[in-house]
């Protein structure tokens, strides 16, 4: 007897309630299967219209990788969107080609961990199927042949093979070192993939750019789950930083490009969690932080820059740079040689010494020393500001260096009576910039979407640089484990919890 079905033990009002949450999913399904099919067809237009760009050279090279990349992670999230019996026609699946002959070739076999039948008998071996992927190491191309082994029960006729290897895109000809090597030339390098293109073929395979592009855009959309549950445990921290640099991003409509921005996100030097998150934004409005921050409260350290101040007004505290103040007297004593400017830089330099000597301490000896050093420093340098304040002109640069400091007093030495609070924001600005320097290599964003995709990258590669990891191992290995790790363990793949599995 069939047992009963679980929607009879429910109510009438409990049905029609599940029957309106489903449809709610189903239109917010549909919703999102829209927007990105819209999405994919806007970009195929701007693909084709590409050529009629006044784009030349490597800027035409880079806008055609962007629609590329931009174009396979639209088809992978569809893919992931489509119902299984949808999944075969959401996401067409090019032809392969065979991999040359002439490359070196490894192999790796895959037999099953029983051969004994269920019926008693001992299985025979009958043949394999061998799966060759391209593998890539600094300069040399090899192919790594998986074979797995036919088992067959003569007596019963069972037959058994040891499972595909599950792989971060399905049924692809390539390893995930190679697909790691990709990403880390492209958005720790940053070499786009006009240049990458090069330097493959230079060892020995063509590896047309619209293919690294699919990689690319492919890989995107499977890490962005980690990104994701990195975000989130940042946000955990009660003190965080905040930076943002000017990116270019491309309007490919009108063939110019506009001012958009890399947000940077990430934990103090004194975290028990290294961690840095990058989000690209179109502006540097101050909505961005806010949807970035989300419910979180706690002390952000930052500059003096417009956009952070809605999120002060919202409860969240500010904590000053004290490097943004002293730098505005170093300008003055580089350029000018101020008498005024080098006495702020002695007493600027009073605070620093202290926090050389509490790098290192615990957090009760750094808020104790912090109070019986810094304090006094502090409240000299706090004298010294406002009987100069008084001796100089009106908006004149030394004014307007002092004004600075004063206008910002409380949010500077705030860090002086909360140990977990770092005197300036350096550790961001040196978190940014690597990617403010590899813009002289990839000029410009192709997309948001693309922004989007390189934010998410180098928020897993500099926070495996953070954590003292080489990030060609930690993405090879994370792409390798990802499509079989289950939701609820995928922290265990975040950069600060990261561990090399050995190799069998």
């Amino acid at each position: 007897m069939l047992d009963d079905s679980p929607l009879d033990h429910l109510s009438d009002t409990e049905v029609r309630a599940l029957a309106q949450r489903l449809l709610a999913e189903v239109r917010h399904k549909q919703a999102t299967i829209d927007k990105l099919t819209h999405e994919m067809a806007v970009l195929k237009r701007l693909k084709f219209a590409a050529r009629q760009e006044r784009f030349q050279g490597e800027q035409r090279s880079l806008l055609e990788e962007s629609l590329e990349e931009d174009l396979e992670a639209i088809a992978e999230e569809l893919e992931q969107l489509a119902s299984p019996g949808e999944k075969s026609a959401a996401k067409a699946k090019p032809r392969r080609t065979p991999l040359p002959p002439g490359l070196a070739r490894r192999e790796i076999h895959h037999e099953p961990q029983d051969t004994q039948c269920s019926c008693g008998c001992q299985m025979k071996r009958i043949g394999e199927d061998v799966a060759e992927k391209l593998d890539y190491t600094p300069g040399v191309f090899t192919v790594e042949r998986h074979v797995r082994g036919k088992w067959v029960c003569k007596h019963c006729e069972t037959l058994t093979q040891a499972p595909v290897p599950a792989h971060i895109i399905d049924k692809g000809l390539y390893t995930t070192g190679l697909l790691a090597q990709v990403l880390v030339a492209k958005y720790a390098d940053h070499l786009p993939l006009y240049r990458q293109e090069g330097i493959f073929e230079r060892a020995g395979l063509a590896l047309p750019r619209s293919t690294l592009a699919q990689w690319v855009g492919a890989c995107g959309v499977q890490l962005q789950p980690l990104v994701d549950a990195l975000k989130a445990q940042m946000l955990d921290r009660a003190v965080l930083h905040a930076d943002e640099t000017p990116v270019a991003m491309l309007k490919p409509g009108n063939g110019k490009t506009h001012r958009a921005y890399l947000w940077s996100y990430c934990t103090t030097p004194y975290s028990m969690i290294p961690a840095v998150v990058f989000d690209f934004a179109e502006s540097c409005a101050g909505r961005h932080a806010a949807a970035f921050l989300g419910a979180w409260r706690g002390t952000l350290v930052c500059d003096d820059y417009s956009g952070y101040k809605a999120l002060l007004a919202s409860g969240i505290t500010e904590a000053g740079c004290l490097a943004h103040a002293r730098r505005k007297f170093h300008a003055l004593w580089a350029n000018h040689k101020s008498q005024i400017a080098g006495e702020a830089l002695e007493l600027f330099g009073a605070l620093y010494e202290v926090e050389r000597e509490a790098r290192e301490l615990s957090r009760e000896e750094r808020l104790r020393l912090r109070r019986h050093k810094a304090r006094p420093a502090a409240d000299v340098l706090h004298r010294w500001l406002i009987a100069r304040r008084g001796q100089v002109p009106d908006g004149s640069a030394t004014a307007k260096a002092i004004d600075y400091s004063l206008n910002r007093w409380a949010a500077l030495t705030r860090y002086i009576d909360d140990p977990a609070v770092p005197a300036d924001n350096n550790w961001v600005e040196n978190r940014i910039r690597p990617i403010a320097i590899g813009r002289s290599n990839w000029l410009f964003a192709g997309s948001l979407r693309a922004g989007q995709r390189a934010a998410a990258v180098m928020s897993l590669i500099q926070s495996a640089r953070l954590n003292g990891h080489d990030p060609l191992a930690y993405l090879k290995d994370v792409l390798t484990r990802l499509p079989t790790q289950p939701a609820s363990r995928i922290g265990e793949l975040l950069p600060h919890n990261w561990k090399l599995e050995p190799t069998v």
